[in-house]
């Protein structure tokens, strides 16, 4: 019982409790479904909450939950929970965004509402597991946990296509975790521990050796990110997926790939991963340019967003590689950033989704007229994604901007100058499908609104509770970020600390 009642492991095992009494509601019941899954979620985030109260940011690893698990054969594998300045903000991302997203499924999902929010609430819990996981078995089994409950997310509420992209979904990530595996079988073999702090304190892995492993490590963390060109299979599991399943994997899932190289990549193979910082650099650039570029072709509004993702995580990871405090403090930052504001772009192209069920750009036009408190919602989003001052995304930007501009692990300004194009592109796509969509005579679509019977009608009071705690954080980060980098800054110093050898101060 004491297990349970520690924080770390209430805060992760606590949706196990709503998926329990989901299973005893009668399946016709879907309200009575809905606010279990809702009640559950919120508690859980007034948990992490809670935690919150409890974290000091000049403290390491804190709030510890460790057991011995499994010893076989001289292997010592420990139940290892622990949190620290690198993990808070994504755990408290992940019991924002879940109450969120159940709220949006409201009027959205109408079958098998008791299967959807017990895989919903499944996988909360493996994403908190992975956040918060500090042996490398125990992460690796949170890590595909995951997989399961979003491939049947996808799979059975997503679209047309819903198959083909959960298939894909799972066999990308899949064949990525498998070099992962192996890389945790040689670390815990030859290094005697699976656990993370006893592996970084350990050290003295030979170089050659580091980045084999830190390319095993990063064929899972780049494919879930994704880096181009690894980037196929999300713009299909987005665009198939449900509104909820698309918030979650834009807000969360996705993250689970950036924390990685943070928590692994630089913690245990920072020799490796000051030499490949170059190359990632090149292909954080490609893709940040390259999603911006092909968001502007879109004609799905969906895969626009899906695309700009690509975009906006290679900020993040140019921001990490850059291997100095403000590139990484912007970079988790805007791994928080980046779950607000294209969460929010998902639920508000899945509520005018609801009413028209088409998503092309073109066939809208004049929506601002028609419905003002959501034109006016989604523009406040809009300009947050591109990086308008005075919102959460530009301080994220900057900050990575400046960090990488004065990077000695990249040795030029170049990777910068490129990606600050990368912002311009960003403002003409975002702008470029506000435009079309909410803006001049309005489109055909209201004609066949009509058509059937009823006309546009604007956010209702469920609608704007949905968005409104988004909102407040786009905000907040915009104008008053200093909180959330206090944070982030004492952890971000330590994870450094190998580095300043090895760049040279």
């Amino acid at each position: 019982m004491n297990f349970l009642l520690e924080p770390l492991n209430l805060v992760t095992f606590f949706p196990l409790l709503g998926v329990l009494v989901l299973l005893l509601v009668k399946s016709e019941a879907k309200n009575t479904l809905r606010w279990v899954a809702l009640g559950t979620a919120l508690i859980n985030f007034g948990i992490s909450l809670w935690i919150l109260g409890k974290f000091d940011p000049a403290g390491d690893l804190q709030l510890v939950s460790q057991y011995d698990w499994i010893q076989v054969a001289g292997w010592n594998i420990k139940y290892y929970m622990a949190i620290d300045g690198l993990s808070i903000l994504l755990v408290l991302l992940t019991t924002f965004l879940t109450p969120i997203a159940i709220l949006s499924t409201w009027t959205a999902v109408e079958e098998r509402v008791k299967d959807f929010m017990v895989f919903f609430l499944m996988l909360e819990v493996g994403m908190l597991g992975v956040f918060m996981a500090q042996d490398l078995f125990l992460f690796y089994i949170f890590w595909e946990f995951t997989l399961v409950p979003m491939y049947f997310l996808i799979g059975i509420w997503g679209g047309p296509n819903r198959l083909y992209a959960a298939v894909k979904f799972f066999l990308y990530t899949m064949a990525g975790s498998i070099l992962m595996l192996l890389a945790i079988l040689w670390l815990g073999v030859n290094q005697g521990t699976f656990s993370v702090p006893d592996l970084v304190a350990k050290g003295g892995i030979p170089a050659d050796i580091q980045m084999w492993l830190f390319v095993a490590f990063t064929a899972a963390f780049a494919i879930k990110v994704p880096m181009w060109p690894l980037h196929s299979w999300l713009p299909d599991a987005h665009v198939e997926a449900p509104t909820a399943g698309s918030v979650i994997l834009a807000g969360v899932l996705l993250k689970m790939g950036t924390y990685g190289f943070l928590r692994f990549n630089l913690q245990l193979f920072p020799e490796a991963a000051y030499a490949a910082a170059p190359t990632i650099a090149v292909l954080a650039v490609i893709g940040i340019l390259y999603g911006a570029a092909v968001s502007y072709s879109q004609k799905d509004v969906k895969k626009l967003v899906a695309y700009s993702s690509v975009s906006h995580l290679g900020f993040v990871m140019l921001g990490m590689f850059a291997l100095n405090a403000q590139g990484i403090e912007g970079a988790i930052l805007q791994m928080i950033n980046h779950g607000l504001s294209t969460g929010a772009l998902f639920l508000m192209v899945g509520m005018i989704y609801e009413q028209t069920h088409t998503r092309e750009i073109a066939v809208y036009g004049g929506l601002w007229k028609i419905t003002p408190v959501y034109g006016s919602l989604m523009l406040i989003v809009a300009l947050s994604s591109m990086g308008l001052p005075g919102l959460n995304g530009f301080v994220g930007e900057f900050t990575i901007l400046l960090g990488a501009f004065g990077s000695k692990a990249f040795g030029s300004p170049i990777y910068a100058i490129l990606s600050a194009i990368g912002v311009i592109l960003a403002a003409i796509y975002i702008l470029y499908m506000f435009q079309k969509m909410f803006l001049g005579p309005a489109g055909k679509i209201v004609e066949e609104v009509k058509h059937h019977g009823h006309e546009l009608r604007d956010l209702n009071a469920r609608e704007i509770i949905t968005l409104l705690p988004l909102l407040v954080f786009i905000f907040w980060i915009g104008l008053y970020p200093a909180p959330f980098f206090n944070l982030i800054a004492p952890a971000v110093e330590k994870l450094l600390i190998p580095f300043q050898a090895v760049i040279g101060g």
